[in-house]
């Protein structure tokens, strides 16, 4: 077994989810809330319930469906906090599956923790010329070590100096023996939410697992707060803990273009209209092209496709049937095989796309090694044009925040201009969207407050130069 086939897409870390309830059955409500977080990581996952006095985990490596496959019965308790991972710090391997619990002064601690933290390393590093000992190679073991070194009195307080000291991009869930406290990095890079249940609360990466465990979406946490969950029937107590806090918000981009399902709203914006709109501004800037159909690289870039379609008035067809029920891993093919990997993923549908001039609109190109291969598959099943427009700029720099992008110098944007690129993929023309175009189509939000460092290098708090600062070989 071999992974041969590698995503040109852009990866989440992580994904969140944590409930409080005296009636409702919290660990299946988190096994449910994670399974509609899946998109958001699939290498690991985990659940910590606690009754007030003990806590209870169950986690592995694997899809939610596999590793709690024999159910979470015996899990009780009235407050869980949950976890499905994608690693882009810390090696995949299962010493590193979230949540981590450990015990400290205080009682019993549990963390589960989106996003990356740039200054993990020097931490890290100087924690462990203080005698902290670790056991895992995550950045969200510091923070753990953080709380439980400090002397303040109250695990708030607590929270509120380990933040303070940390820096990058964090959604993080930490449940003590009575309460769950939910905390948000002051740019706001990486998204969680609040819902309230018939009797509980609950609080998740995405609004869309509200749906599924039939819980109602209240709102965002803010940027730079933190949330005390310590009953089942009053609001959430809310603290804003940074020291000093920034001037913009910095939220994640990439969610609205590529991360998040389609059913969520996230910071008051529905990411189904954004990517029906950055279609929409994509059929304006591209208004030279006159297509036959409109097809998409389902399944991530079929919302900007149907805004394509409807804005230029031209037909939107399925031009390419995606096999649902590829794995990560397959067994090894021939060479012959090995070669034509993307049709076990995507095939061209021949009666749609033959003879046709065509429009193919996708989320990003990252490496464009697949996005040649399926301009290729197009042009073999009889495809007279194929013109490729991309939802989002070109992505030419890494991102810090807990996004998995590859060494700069493997972005092909990075090297390549776009006419190269459009000669490297073997399209007949293509086209990325402006970053006005693209700003513009994310309307509840404010321009300035969105984070677009992977398109343009300005990190908004500087992580870059934290990064080239961090010591090698500290965190994995």
């Amino acid at each position: 077994m071999e992974r041969f086939l590698q995503d040109d897409k852009l990866h989440e870390e992580c994904g969140v989810f944590g409930i409080y309830s005296h009636t409702e059955d919290v660990a299946l409500n988190t096994y449910w809330g994670l399974y509609a977080l899946q998109h958001r990581g699939q290498e690991s996952t985990g659940i910590v319930v606690a009754d007030g006095k003990h806590m209870q985990v169950k986690k592995g490596m694997g899809l939610v469906a596999d590793v709690f496959k024999d159910g979470v019965s015996e899990l009780k308790g009235h407050m869980a906090i949950g976890h499905v991972r994608y690693s882009t710090t810390g090696a995949s391997m299962a010493y590193n599956t979230q949540p981590l619990k450990v015990y400290f002064d205080g009682g019993n601690l549990a963390l589960s923790h989106n996003g990356n933290l740039t200054n993990a390393g020097q931490l890290r590093e100087q924690l462990a010329k203080d005698g902290v000992v670790f056991q895992t190679t995550v950045d969200t073991e510091v923070v753990l070590s953080l709380l439980a070194r400090s002397r303040k009195p109250t695990i708030e307080e607590r929270v509120a100096e380990a933040v303070n000291q940390i820096q990058g991009a964090y959604a993080i869930l930490i449940m003590t023996d009575d309460k769950i406290i939910a905390v948000r990095d002051p740019y706001g890079f990486r998204p969680l939410c609040l819902g309230r249940m018939s009797e509980g609360w609950c609080v998740a990466s995405e609004s869309c697992a509200f749906d599924l465990v039939g819980a109602e979406m209240i709102r965002d946490v803010k940027s730079g707060e933190m949330l005390v969950i310590d009953s089942a029937t009053q609001v959430p107590r809310s603290i804003m803990w940074p020291e000093k806090m920034p001037q913009h918000t910095a939220h994640c981009i990439f969610e609205y273009v590529y991360f998040a399902r389609n059913d969520s709203i996230i910071d008051k914006q529905d990411v189904y209209g954004a990517r029906i709109q950055m279609g929409r501004e994509l059929a304006k800037e591209t208004k030279d092209i006159h297509p036959d159909i409109v097809i998409s690289a389902p399944d991530s870039g079929t919302p900007a496709a149907v805004g394509y379609a409807l804005e230029a008035g031209i037909p939107f067809m399925e031009g390419l049937t995606k096999n649902r029920y590829v794995g990560r891993t397959f067994i090894q093919p021939t060479q012959k095989q090995r070669q034509n990997a993307v049709r076990l993923k995507l095939n061209p549908v021949r009666c749609v796309v033959k003879g046709k001039s065509i429009v193919m609109v996708d989320d990003s190109i990252v490496r464009g090694t697949t996005s040649g291969k399926i301009v290729k598959l197009l042009k073999e099943a009889g495809a007279r044009e194929v013109h490729v427009c991309i939802t989002s700029p070109p992505v030419t720099d890494s991102c810090y925040y807990g996004i998995d992008t590859s060494e700069r110098k493997e972005l092909i944007a990075a090297r390549c201009s776009e006419a190269e690129i459009c000669e490297y993929i073997g399209a007949d023309s293509l086209h990325y969207i402006s970053m006005e175009g693209m700003k513009r189509a994310i309307s509840a939000i404010e321009p300035d407050g969105l984070c677009c460092a992977c398109f343009n290098a300005k990190y908004p708090d500087g992580a870059d130069e934290v990064i080239s600062r961090e010591p090698k070989n500290v965190v994995e």
